[in-house]
């Protein structure tokens, strides 16, 4: 385990996402104790390309509750604060290199989460603590981590599931399930998903199905209601409690214990459906085939065309923020929705 200041990266930005600035990059000298001393080292760099974006990858997007709006890339985690944006040069490998981030998730004090290509990492005010196998981490290869209201950090990766408690790694044992074919990096205890709902449940999306657990209660939601594989890939919340399920047979919604599969029959399979999000209106938002954006509005689906002067990223997420703005991250960058244009 590592701690230390975090080092800054700061971008200017001239609008919300496309990107014309100077960069100034900070390097520190860290001194042990609770009273750190920095010294900082600052050098311009101008970018001549107006149109460049954060990082051609962006895996996540997440706003805390201060209104913060932090991006996962494959260079790194990078944080919004008013017109800037300050890259987190300290979440790194536990050998100095860069990593990509996958997740990112807020505890109950306000501590900030990622789960990356090489452990976690979790930022406190300007301090950055990273958290490897060598540490009791179950896998460096963190694909998704959630926050519970107990304040437990669940981390789920390539070999399963643990969770931290700020203190000891525990794992958490899953049926262990396939290896997806279609993917380049698959494995048989693949953790994609992890959320814990407005009712203290946690849900986990496995290559083994989907999971619940609540009152120390492991439940297969997949073999209860009905799901028609087990290649479980996000899990959502909607405002009326219902949980939207993507999978790679189609999109589910389960509401009293019965799973309907609004897609069936309307998509070839192919990849499945990735990210989901609810907009400020009610209507689901999700990605199919990774390429393809749809709505549905709990009667009909609505595609989404693109064209060449409307084409957002290849979508990883989407996730509509505090105000009820919705971004789409992935490869190509990062893009808000706004008047039907990206």
């Amino acid at each position: 385990m590592k701690k230390e200041k975090i080092l800054l990266r700061g971008i200017k930005l001239f609008t919300a996402i496309t990107l014309c600035y100077a960069m100034t990059s900070c390097t520190g000298q860290v001194n042990n104790g609770d009273n750190q001393n920095i010294t900082k080292e600052e050098k311009a760099i101008q970018y001549l390309n107006s149109n460049k974006q954060i990082s051609n990858v962006v895996r996540t997007i997440y706003q805390d509750s201060k209104g913060t709006i932090w991006f996962g890339t494959e260079n790194g985690a990078f944080k919004q604060t008013g017109d800037s944006l300050i890259h987190m040069d300290s979440i790194k490998s536990e050998s100095g290199k860069g990593v990509t981030i996958k997740d990112i998730a807020e505890d109950k004090n306000g501590i900030i989460w990622f789960g990356h290509t090489d452990g976690i990492s979790r930022v406190e005010g300007t301090v950055v603590t990273n958290y490897y196998e060598s540490d009791g981490l179950i896998s460096n290869d963190v694909w998704c981590i959630e926050t519970d209201v107990h304040g437990n950090v669940w981390i789920g990766t390539i070999e399963g599931t643990c969770l931290f408690d700020g203190q000891v790694f525990t794992n958490f044992n899953l049926p262990e399930g396939k290896i997806d074919p279609t993917l380049g990096i698959s494995s048989t205890k693949m953790i994609h998903s992890i959320l814990e709902d407005s009712k203290g449940t946690i849900w986990l999306s496995t290559n083994a199905g989907l999971f619940s657990f609540a009152n120390n209660k492991l439940v297969n939601v997949s073999d209860k209601v009905g799901i028609q594989t087990n290649f479980v890939n996000r899990i959502v919340e909607d405002r009326s409690g219902v949980i939207w399920v993507s999978t790679k047979m189609g999109l589910y919604s389960l509401k009293e214990n019965k799973a309907t599969n609004i897609t069936e029959g309307k998509f070839e399979n192919g990849k499945g459906i990735g990210s989901i999000a609810e907009d400020e209106n009610g209507k689901i938002w999700f990605v199919s085939n990774q390429h393809y954006l749809y709505t549905y509005d709990g009667k009909d689906l609505l595609k989404i065309e693109k064209s060449e002067e409307n084409s957002g990223p290849v979508v990883f997420q989407i996730y509509k923020d505090q105000q009820n703005r919705l971004w789409f991250v992935g490869y190509g960058g990062a893009y808000r929705y706004e008047n039907e244009k990206f």
